[in-house]
Parts: C-alpha cells; sequence; structure tokens
C-alpha cells in the first residue's frame, strides 16, 4: 500500500513537471510569436551600424535597431543614455510601427538638455575655412555620449554581453538665419531648422539713445545727416557660457546683401571714423552706434534710403576677447565699390529694416540743373546791366542840367543888358 502510494506521488510529480516545461515552453513560443525580432532579419548581434544620429538644430535624434538589442537578452526598457536608468527623460521609446523596429532616443540642444543626462559638451577653436576662410578662428561645439544597456540580473556575476552605442554631433556656434528684416522695436527673429544652428531666436533693434531704452521712431521725411543711430543685436535663451559677437557690420542702398554698392561701419576691429563700437563679444549683446549720411549715388534724391547688416556668431566668453583683438591685414576696411567678400553667408546674416535719411535745405539750391542755373545767372546779369544804364543815363542828364543851369546863370551876370 505503502509502495503504491509513492508510485502515485512520483507519478503526479512528474507529470506536474512535465505541465510546467510545456507552460513554459508555450510562455516562450508566444513571446516569440508575439515579437516580431525574432522572426526579423536583424536579429543578430549588435554592430556600429546600428545607431543612425540626427543632428538638428533644435534637438538631438538617436534612432537605434531594436531586434539586435533583444538578441543580447535585452530590451528597451534596460536601454539609457550615459546609463542613467533611473531618470525616465533618459530612456527610450521602441516603434514597433517601422521596419526594420527601433528605439528612439532624443533630447533638447540645450545647456539643460545636454547635462539632464550626463552627455558631454565640449568647445573647439578651429582655423576657419569655407564660409568662414575669412576668420582666423571659428569655434565648433561638440555634444557626445553613449546608450548603454542595464544588466537585469541580480546576481553578482551576470553572462549577458553589455550593449553600448557611442554619439556625437558637431555644430558651429553660428547663427543660421533667413533673410529676415529686423523691427526698429527690437522683435524676436525665429530662425528655422537648418543644421548647425544653436540657439533659437536672435533680436536686433535700432534706438534713438546710448542707453539702449528708447527704440527709433523713423521720421516719414527721414532723419537728419549726423543722427547717430544706436543698434543693439542681442541673444535670448542663451547659456552664460557664450557671447554674441559681431565679425563685420556695414551698410548697403537696398536690402539684398550683394549690392555692389555698400560702406563698411566695421569689420573685426577696423571701422569707419564715425562708428563707435560699445561693446563686442563681451556680454550676450552687441552694440554699436554711427552717424546718419547718404550715399553720394543718391544725391539726387529727396530721401536717401540704406540698410543696416550685421554677420553674427557666438563665442565662448573666455575666448571672445581673443577673436575681437585679432584684427589681421587682411580684415581692413573697405570702401564703397570693393569686393563684398567678407560676408560670413547670406543665411548668417541679419539685415535691418530701411533707415532712412533726409536733404538738408542748404544743399537743396545746390542740386538744381546747371542749365537752369546758368539761364538764371544771364537773365539776372541782363536785367541788372538794364538798370545801371537806366541809372547812368538818370545820372548824366541830371548832370548836364545842372551844368546848363549854371552856365545860364553865368551869363547873366557877365553881359548885363546896355
Amino acid at each position: 500500500m505503502e509502495e503504491k502510494w509513492k508510485e502515485n506521488i512520483h507519478t503526479s510529480s512528474r507529470t506536474m513537471w512535465l505541465v510546467l516545461l510545456t507552460y513554459q515552453l508555450a510562455t516562450l513560443l508566444l513571446i516569440r510569436a508575439e515579437n516580431p525580432c525574432y522572426r526579423h532579419s536583424t536579429f543578430r548581434s549588435p554592430a556600429n551600424s546600428d545607431i543612425e544620429v540626427f543632428c538638428g538644430a533644435q534637438t538631438l535624434k538617436l534612432h537605434i535597431l531594436l531586434c539586435p538589442i533583444y538578441f543580447r537578452g535585452y530590451n528597451e526598457s534596460l536601454m539609457s543614455l550615459n546609463s542613467q536608468h533611473s531618470k525616465q527623460a533618459c530612456k527610450g521609446t521602441a516603434d514597433w510601427a517601422v521596419d526594420p523596429p527601433i528605439v528612439k532616443f532624443n533630447f533638447s540642444i540645450t545647456e539643460t538638455g545636454i547635462s539632464e543626462c550626463d552627455n558631454s559638451l565640449a568647445v573647439t577653436q578651429e582655423v576657419g575655412t569655407g564660409v568662414f576662410s575669412e576668420f582666423s578662428h571659428v569655434e565648433y561645439i561638440n555634444i557626445s555620449g553613449m546608450v548603454c544597456s542595464k544588466d537585469p540580473s541580480k546576481n553578482p556575476i551576470t553572462y549577458h554581453q553589455e550593449v553600448m552605442y557611442k554619439f556625437s554631433c558637431r555644430y558651429p556656434l553660428q547663427y543660421f538665419i533667413n533673410n529676415t528684416q529686423m523691427s526698429v522695436s527690437g522683435a524676436n527673429l525665429v530662425i528655422k531648422d537648418n543644421n548647425g544652428s544653436f540657439i533659437s531666436t536672435l533680436s536686433m533693434g535700432l534706438y534713438s539713445d546710448n542707453s539702449y531704452s528708447s527704440s527709433l521712431l523713423m521720421p516719414q521725411e527721414g532723419l537728419e545727416l549726423k543722427t547717430r543711430i544706436f543698434v543693439e543685436v542681442r541673444a535670448s535663451n542663451l547659456s552664460n557660457r557664450f557671447n554674441v559677437l559681431l565679425d563685420r557690420c556695414y551698410v548697403t542702398a537696398s536690402p539684398f546683401i550683394i549690392d555692389t554698392s555698400f560702406h563698411d561701419l566695421f569689420v573685426g576691429c577696423d571701422r569707419d571714423i564715425q562708428t563707435i563700437v560699445m561693446t563686442n563679444g563681451d556680454q550676450q549683446e552687441a552694440r554699436f552706434s554711427f552717424e546718419a549720411f547718404r550715399f553720394i549715388q543718391s544725391s539726387d534724391d529727396i530721401i536717401s534710403t540704406y540698410y543696416v547688416h550685421c554677420a553674427t556668431r557666438l563665442c565662448v566668453n573666455s575666448i571672445c576677447p581673443a577673436l575681437v583683438q585679432n584684427c589681421t591685414s587682411s580684415r581692413r576696411r573697405r570702401s564703397v565699390g570693393d569686393n563684398q567678400d567678407t560676408t560670413v553667408s547670406d543665411s548668417a546674416t541679419i539685415t535691418s529694416s530701411p533707415i532712412y535719411t533726409k536733404l538738408e535745405k542748404g544743399h537743396m539750391s545746390g542740386s538744381e540743373d546747371p542749365q537752369e542755373s546758368h539761364h538764371t545767372v544771364v537773365v539776372v546779369s541782363i536785367i541788372a546791366g538794364i538798370i545801371g544804364l537806366i541809372c547812368l543815363t538818370l545820372i548824366v542828364v541830371i548832370v548836364l542840367k545842372t551844368y546848363n543851369a549854371k552856365s545860364a546863370v553865368g551869363k547873366t551876370i557877365l553881359y548885363p543888358p546896355e
């Protein structure tokens, strides 16, 4: 009886283990059936080519193949930026709707967004090339980091091989904006999503005072010549590590920066005699002023119109002073008519609203037609000659009458009648 009871227990135990193994096998098969990775061609060992990096203007994005991660025994919840597994913002999101499946990571290109998941930020200084060849030094910012796996094992040892993907993005510290006119009130300009930009907004303003508190109101008849105009270029939402640097500001008679007629207000530290640079490269705003003038080519116009253009960069505050003081012979001031070869690029140049200057009254008579002026002089001369001749004739008549009268009196006294 006892032996039969033991045999039944042994049979029941074997049946239980068989059921348990069958359940686990069914569960595994069900998981494999539900997870597309187990049947996908990318279900293999991880490779460097699994990661795709998008260096956007506002956001840095990562797309990583998901199936190689599953192949190593991990999933999307076990992958985080720079091993910051406790922060939800540093984790990725699986996208099973695309083929092949991927896990997505992204963070904003701000100092907070970069540091939140312990990404690295480094600034380098290089010799300018291409559109920056005019400048001896150009600064770049490099953002780098890695996506690391977290071992699910609770034991002190593991047999899982770590999965790690490294990434980096390199940006020039340069604004890339469209040719948008600035407002005289200093409204913000939104920068388009072009690869290579770093900060989202930039503002420029024209002012009438050196405290930069009164916006310049443009009279309908234009400004008086030699009126001082104050210009400010300001960056908003900018980390205190960076300052605003104006490489070149110049004036053209048209809103197009390719206009052949232009006048440099300043290029680096070489400036027009009437231009005063208050601050440049040492703050998060750059300021300068100049006196209103007229282009000679518009001397016949009652109102002269022109536009201010500025090529703007960002620089690390510790390096900016060296950039401002580095004035080489190749960056001399160019006058109207020279080749315009110092513009950084069309998209990096900020253009002002039109500035109007009026023709002074003292200059209006000087702008008359020379033929009309000559004709007027001839007419006036003839009239003056006629008047002079009449006056001379009257004088002669008066003298003769006086002489005749005296002669008549003398004859009466010397020869009295007999």
